[in-house]
């Protein structure tokens, strides 16, 4: 029989992008994506053809650059505001 975990032992669930200790509540967030240089390249030539992409894009986008549609979502969401910031002061 598998041996029961012992308390430090116990499995991470992952919900929204944070890591969370299961019982615990306590939420570990996860490290910061950092992107390669070739990530953000290709993420910025995308914005600037488009700043909303469709659910089909995305999928592919993330799976060319080895993100998930995630990262590839809040990257773009992320890129959004500070674009409209950017605007705002003119």
């Amino acid at each position: 029989a598998p041996l029961p975990l012992q308390e430090h032992e116990k499995p991470l669930a992952v919900t929204n992008g944070e890591l969370r200790i299961s019982g615990k509540g306590k939420k570990l967030r996860k490290p910061r994506t950092i992107y390669s240089s070739l990530q953000l390249q290709a993420l910025n030539q995308r914005f600037q053809q488009t700043q909303y992409l469709a659910l089909p894009e995305r999928a592919e986008l993330a799976a060319q650059l080895g993100l998930t549609q995630t990262q590839v979502k809040i990257w773009f969401q992320n890129k959004r505001s500070k674009y409209k910031k950017i605007m705002k002061q003119g």
